[in-house]
């Protein structure tokens, strides 16, 4: 296999991993209110309350504010909706980079900023909306992991442009 093709499945494979970590974390942003309560019946089922009980007693916290929006304010979590909806969006403009990633490096760029943006969002949104700063911390772990492949992707991209440009196939005329 070329350094060129090496490089090109590498970032190919690097770009699905993220693609696909991304589609998670926005899927999950559907069925906010069943997910909370199948979490909160899992840790009482692991003993998480006697061990860790701030976080038992946030999980709770969040269970009943979501499920007092679900019975008198639905429309609230119409926002989740499009907080999916968002994620998978995103995810679908990696296919650029996917198909051409020197010409749509721009867009493995926009992932990174995204990525960083994370963390002054957090901290400015999280203590106004009286978010306990441990989950702020949790929130922020989502850019600085999701900036890993990316990052990778654009040094293989990098590394990729900076190869001598590939021979023209030969037509037998």
């Amino acid at each position: 296999m070329s350094d060129r093709a090496a490089l090109v499945k590498g970032i190919r494979v690097w770009l699905v991993i993220f693609v696909v970590c991304l589609v998670l974390s926005g899927a999950t942003a559907f069925p906010l209110v069943h997910e909370l309560r199948w979490t909160e019946d899992l840790l009482r089922a692991l003993s998480v309350p006697e061990h860790l009980p701030a976080l038992m007693s946030w999980i709770e916290r969040v269970r009943t504010g979501l499920d007092t929006a679900d019975a008198e304010y639905p429309f609230l979590l119409y926002g989740t909706d499009w907080l999916a909806f968002a994620h998978l969006v995103i995810a679908v403009a990696f296919y650029g980079p996917y198909r051409d990633p020197v010409r749509n490096i721009w867009v493995v760029e926009f992932g990174m900023i995204a990525c960083a943006g994370i963390v002054p969002l957090a901290l400015i949104c999280g203590p106004l909306r009286g978010i306990p700063f441990w989950w702020t911390v949790v929130d922020m772990s989502f850019g600085a992991f999701g900036v890993i492949p990316l990052y990778v992707v654009r040094r293989r991209i990098k590394l990729l442009e900076a190869l001598p440009p590939a021979p023209a196939p030969v037509s037998a005329t």
